[in-house]
This record gives structure tokens, C-alpha cells and sequence, in this order.
């Protein structure tokens, strides 16, 4: 993690092809005093030439995606999964959904387009975007027309007879095959355009027609879809009607409706204006990049090539920026190559006049395509200030991987002289998750404290994990919280990104303590190297209540409350090894509060009790079994580990606190 915060902040919102090319050049080269946020809704970019290939069952799945946060990690790059409500451009700021807003130096937005589609009273329709979700929105409704056993083959419109509609239509039927060897699909191709692949030459057109026709592929044209009755009849402007089981929409492009939330310039169809610098004619803070935004001087259709074509433009610019030196200006080529995939092993090729069908024409695909997916699936860590750093050194884990081993604790506690106080219940003569004070009215005083350095980069997620990770030892001391002292060091830095780092992190936090009902009423704030976020938190309890470490008996059955592996996948982070659905596992689990846990607990008067966190389970349960000298079996089978722990472990990857761990096991 960072040791001091940046001066300035570039902000990319979406993954698109000119943003993720940002990714990769800051990997290799990242701007000084600049840190780089990536604020995506998935944990994933997809590789929208590679759709067909996946569908006709020629790339597997993970081929044609991007895994966001291992390259991000890999880069350094900080990534949100936010939601995005508008856009202050006044004040430079992203407003986001449940967090306060992200500041920003330059923004780039790249959120694409999505297809135009009409009322759907039935339901039946599925659009492609986005992209990240289709294949398991698109398998979800094969199957259910597989368990409605149908008599007749499927039909299937794929609405939309440009490029993206003729390779779905080529290319669908095999995936269905595939999955339901006994269904017939019956796919149509429908437009409201007089013409098919309106924009390619004639001979293309042809070979496209050709090919559809040679497979049985109806190709309605001139026929504008209106809407979708409740019976799943498309109805045309004409009046006419026609029955289908499932309708894709892989139609002309149209804004995201974010957009018009932005209070920015935008053409006709509500796409970014911009200049050819690729900066908003609104905004010279920010860019609008990919389908996203339209040049005023060179409008052009939305089709990659020219988000490709930009992509060394906005790098260039980013760093002309803060180097004080004028943009330079896209200029989209006149004509580009075109290899439409027919999934049989073959592509259409279409350069200029020229146009091919034929199996070198996919292979020539194919090899662009893995070149190109290539450049962004190379989850490497860069190697940085090689000359400070000692490959032998451990990498250290944050969170509650940084605490100091067990053994070593206690080893020091026995040396110290702490006298001992008629009021203490619970303190360090019998260490517990919580210390118990006796008052005068005969309930007790708890408190615990808990506080971790930084294992992640948003603050914001940090202190809504710290709080949790506080409040976890009162739910399983049955105590009841009655206020919070925040703890936190922050890293050096300018006072404006100091102010925006800390209420991103103290927000988080309040997000919990308010779900919790627990107020914060103070704390200590100080400048260091190195971010660090906890709390002291203080309750009250009546002192038979509690539920203590040592109080196991004999023929006590273990129970678990959450999976385990935190420290595992944390690791893993640290190398960019940690997939993206690993990753939203981690967080769901680290995110959920342990309040029913300890509710429970409390309704069957369970009287030993305990926080797993950083010492582990066999740390946490010696700490139970040693006061009531017990042992415990434990069956490595039934121990719950979250997704992704036991394919790292076998690759050799641990929590810091492993071999302290694994020490304790051995008592």
C-alpha cells in the first residue's frame, strides 16, 4: 500500500478497450505523484470480439475476459466497484451510489453503448450487454426452454443484422447443440434496415447471405420491432406479428442512460460530444472515450477498431497533461480490416474492396484476437524501485494477517508486571476477545480494541471491514455496544487528498456503526507512513452472560460461523493472483456482520465463544482449549474455506501468520 497520497487523481470509469490500455501503459510506466482508479461495475471486462468464438465453443470462457482485479493489482491501479449515479463536473467529482463522491484531476469515461430495444411484455427478450453477464443470462433461458420440453424446434430472433447479429446467428446453433443435442433451434435474423451489414461492400453482403442461407437462417429485413406482446410475438411497425421463445437484441448502438445523467454536450443520440482531442467539449477534465463518445470534427460509427485507434491517444494525453504540454489529436483511419466469425472454422474478410470467405481468414482471426487479449490477461506484478526492494523479504499481509503471532504475545505478557484490580473481570490474566469491568450497579463495562494496517486500496471498503471486524468481538461476548473511538493513522500528502482519504474511510466505517446502532463519539487521528484503521469499542454486559474463551467442556461440538481463508486470498491479492471471483467471495464474506451470528448464540446459550481472525482457527482454538485442558479433533474435510483457498494453498501461498499458526497447532 501506498506510503504517502498522491497529488493527483486520474480516474477511469468503465474497462472498455482505450481504458484497460490506460491499465496496461500505467503497469508499465506509471505517472509520478498520480494514483489511477478504475470504477467498474464487474470484477471483469470481456473481450467483445471473442462473444461469437465462445459461443460456436472455439475459446473457453476465461479467453475472452479481462479479470480486472488481477490486473488492476498487477498495476497498481485501484479498483472500484462502485455504482454511479451523475457526474459534479464543476467541482471535479464522480458521484457514486452509498460513498461519498470520488474527486478527480482527469476522467476517462468508456462505459460503450448498449442495444436499443423495445416494450417486452413477455419477457422473452435478452439484450447482449452487458457483455459480462450474457453467456449466463443467454444459458439461464436455454434452459428453461429445455425444461419445457418442446415439441417444436426453438425460435430464436437475433435482432439486429449487423456484425454482431450475423455472427451470433452463425454462431449460437453450436452452443445449443452442444448443451441440447435433441433441440432444433429455428433462428431468424431481423432489421429494420433494408440491408444487412448496412456499410460493407456488396460482395461481403453476399458471402454473409450465402452463408446465413446455407444454414437455414431466415433474414427478415425492413421489419422495425415495436414491441413485444405478452404472448412473445414481436410486433412490427407494419402491423404484423410473429412468434418467438427467445429475442436477442444485438441492435444498433445506443447511449447508456448514465449519460444523461452527466450534464455534459452530447450529439443527437446522447453519446459525449467531444473535441479531437478526445476531452468533452463541456469538460477539459474529461474524456469520452470508445462508443461512448462522438468527435465533433470526425463522427463515425460505433464499431472497437476506433476505441483501439484511440487508446495511445488518451495515454498520450493523460501524460501531456501533467507534464503541462498541449494534447495531441485522434485522427480515426479512413478504412479498417473486418473478419466477421462464421463458426465453423472459417471468417467473412473484408478490407477495403476485398472481400473473402475462408478457414485462413479465421485462423488470421483468431490470431489477432489472442494477440490482443494477450496484452491485458498478463497479471505480472511490476517489478518497482527493483534496487529497495529484497526478493528474499516475506511480502507482509495487511489486515489482520499484520498482527504479531500468538506465542510471541503471550510470552511477553507474562513478563510484564501488571498488577492485578479487584474491578477487572477479564483482562490480561485471562486474555479474551473483550476486557470486563465491574461498576457500581453490578453490570460490567467492555471494552475491545481492534485495528489493522491497510490491505486493500479503497479506504472506503477498509473502514466499512474495520468496523465489522470490531463489532465482531462484542457479538461474541453477547455485550452490548454503546460507542465507537476511531483509531487511524493516514499517509502523508497533500491536505485535500488527506480530507478526501479520510472520509472515504471514516464514511465506510459509519456505514456499519450505523447498521449496528453504535455511535462513533471520538477517536485519534495521526500522519504516518503507513494506513492503519480500527476501533476501541465500549459496552456493557451483565457479567454471568458472557460468554467466555475458556469455559469448553468435554463433547462440545465446533461450529464456524463463516468460511475460512481471509488471510489466503489477501496474500494472493498482494501478488495479483487473487481472481476477480474470488475477490467479490472475500468481500461478500469480510462485509457480512457477525450480529446474527452472535444473536444466535446468545438464543441457545452457547458459553464459549470467540472472533477467528488473524491467528486462525488453531490459534483461536488453543486459546479456547488450553484454560479448560481439552484437546479438540478437527476433520480437515468439514473445515469450510472459501472459494479459491485451496488452489492457492497448493500453490503455496499463505498469510503471514501461517507459520506462527501452524506452530499453535502443533501445542
Amino acid at each position: 500500500m501506498r506510503e504517502s497520497l498522491p497529488q493527483h487523481t486520474v480516474v477511469l470509469l468503465g474497462a472498455g478497450h482505450t481504458n484497460s490500455h490506460v491499465i496496461r501503459m500505467w503497469r508499465m510506466q506509471p505517472l509520478c505523484d498520480v494514483q489511477l482508479i478504475c470504477v467498474s461495475d464487474f470484477g471483469m471486462a470481456t473481450y467483445s470480439g471473442m462473444l461469437p468464438g465462445t459461443l460456436a465453443g472455439q475459446y473457453d470462457l476465461v479467453e475472452m475476459q479481462i479479470d480486472l482485479v488481477r490486473l488492476c493489482a498487477a498495476a497498481g491501479v485501484r479498483l472500484l466497484r462502485a455504482e454511479v449515479t451523475g457526474l459534479d463536473a464543476d467541482n471535479c467529482e464522480l458521484l457514486l451510489a452509498d460513498r461519498p463522491p470520488l474527486r478527480y484531476d482527469l476522467l476517462s469515461i468508456g462505459i460503450g453503448s448498449v442495444p436499443a430495444t423495445v416494450p417486452d411484455a413477455s419477457g422473452i427478450g435478452l439484450a447482449i450487454k452487458p457483455m459480462q453477464t450474457f453467456l449466463d443470462r443467454l444459458d439461464q433461458r436455454l434452459a428453461k426452454l429445455a425444461e419445457a420440453r418442446l415439441s417444436r424446434p426453438w425460435r430464436i430472433a437475433i435482432a439486429g443484422a449487423g456484425a454482431a447479429g450475423f455472427e451470433i446467428a452463425c454462431c449460437l446453433p453450436s452452443r445449443i447443440r452442444r448443451a441440447y443435442g435433441m433441440a432444433v433451434p429455428e433462428v431468424t435474423l431481423v432489421d429494420r434496415s433494408p440491408e444487412m451489414l448496412s456499410g460493407m461492400p456488396a460482395r461481403t453482403r453476399e458471402l454473409a447471405r450465402r452463408e446465413l442461407a446455407a444454414r437455414g437462417i431466415q433474414v427478415l429485413l425492413g421489419r422495425e420491432i415495436v414491441r413485444i406482446d405478452e404472448n412473445g410475438q414481436l410486433c412490427y411497425a407494419d402491423g404484423n406479428t410473429l412468434e418467438f421463445d427467445l429475442v436477442i437484441w444485438a441492435t444498433s448502438a445506443q447511449a447508456p442512460p448514465l449519460l444523461s445523467c452527466f450534464d455534459l454536450p452530447t450529439d443527437d443520440r446522447g453519446f459525449l460530444l467531444t473535441r479531437d482531442t478526445l476531452q468533452s467539449v463541456g469538460s477539459d477534465a474529461v474524456f469520452a472515450v470508445g462508443d461512448t463518445g462522438t468527435c465533433e470534427n470526425h463522427p463515425r460509427p460505433k464499431a472497437g477498431v476506433y476505441a483501439v485507434r484511440q487508446s495511445p491517444v488518451l495515454w498520450e494525453n493523460i501524460r501531456r497533461h501533467f507534464a503541462g504540454r498541449p494534447p495531441v489529436r485522434w485522427r480515426p483511419q479512413s478504412s479498417f480490416l473486418s473478419l466477421l466469425n462464421t463458426g465453423d472454422g472459417k471468417a467473412i474478410f473484408t478490407y477495403k474492396k476485398i472481400s473473402l470467405h475462408a478457414r485462413w481468414c479465421w485462423k488470421l482471426k483468431d490470431a489477432i484476437d489472442r494477440r490482443f487479449m494477450a496484452k491485458f490477461q498478463d497479471y505480472q506484478p511490476a517489478m518497482r524501485s527493483e534496487a529497495l526492494v529484497d526478493p528474499s523479504s516475506p511480502m507482509y499481509c495487511g489486515g489482520c494477517g499484520c498482527k504479531v503471532g500468538g506465542d510471541l504475545l503471550s510470552r511477553v505478557l507474562r513478563r510484564l508486571n501488571n498488577p492485578p484490580a479487584s474491578h477487572v473481570l477479564v483482562g490480561l490474566a485471562q486474555p479474551d476477545d473483550v476486557a470486563l469491568l465491574l461498576t457500581a450497579e453490578g453490570t460490567a463495562t467492555v471494552a475491545t480494541a481492534d485495528f489493522f494496517t491497510a490491505f486493500l486500496d479503497d479506504p472506503y471498503l477498509l473502514g466499512r471491514i474495520a468496523a465489522l471486524n470490531a463489532l465482531s468481538d462484542m457479538y461474541a461476548k453477547g455485550a452490548k455496544s454503546l460507542g465507537a473511538l476511531a483509531l487511524v493513522t493516514v499517509p502523508h500528502g497533500p491536505p485535500a487528498e488527506q480530507e478526501q482519504f479520510l472520509l472515504q474511510l471514516l464514511d465506510g466505517s459509519l456505514r456499519e456503526l450505523r447498521a449496528a446502532d453504535v455511535p462513533l463519539v471520538g477517536g485519534h487521528t495521526i500522519e504516518a507512513a503507513q494506513t492503519t484503521i480500527g476501533f476501541t469499542i465500549l459496552g456493557e454486559v451483565a457479567p454471568t452472560a458472557l460468554a467466555g474463551k475458556g469455559q469448553l467442556r468435554e463433547g462440545d461440538r465446533l461450529v464456524l460461523t463463516k468460511p475460512l481463508g481471509t488471510g489466503v486470498l489477501l496474500a494472493a491479492h498482494m501478488q495479483a493472483r487473487c481472481q476477480s471471483d474470488w475477490m467479490e467471495s472475500l468481500l461478500d464474506c469480510m462485509l457480512t456482520s457477525n450480529q446474527a451470528a452472535g444473536a444466535i448464540a446468545q438464543q441457545f446459550q452457547l458459553k464459549a465463544v470467540t472472533d477467528v481472525t488473524g491467528f486462525g482457527l488453531a490459534g483461536h482454538l488453543l486459546e479456547m482449549l488450553q484454560p479448560a485442558g481439552l484437546s479438540a479433533e478437527l476433520s480437515l474435510a468439514a473445515i469450510p474455506l472459501l472459494p479459491g483457498v485451496r488452489e492457492l494453498l497448493g500453490e503455496g501461498i499463505e498469510s503471514t501468520l501461517a507459520p506462527a499458526n501452524r506452530l499453535a497447532g502443533s501445542h
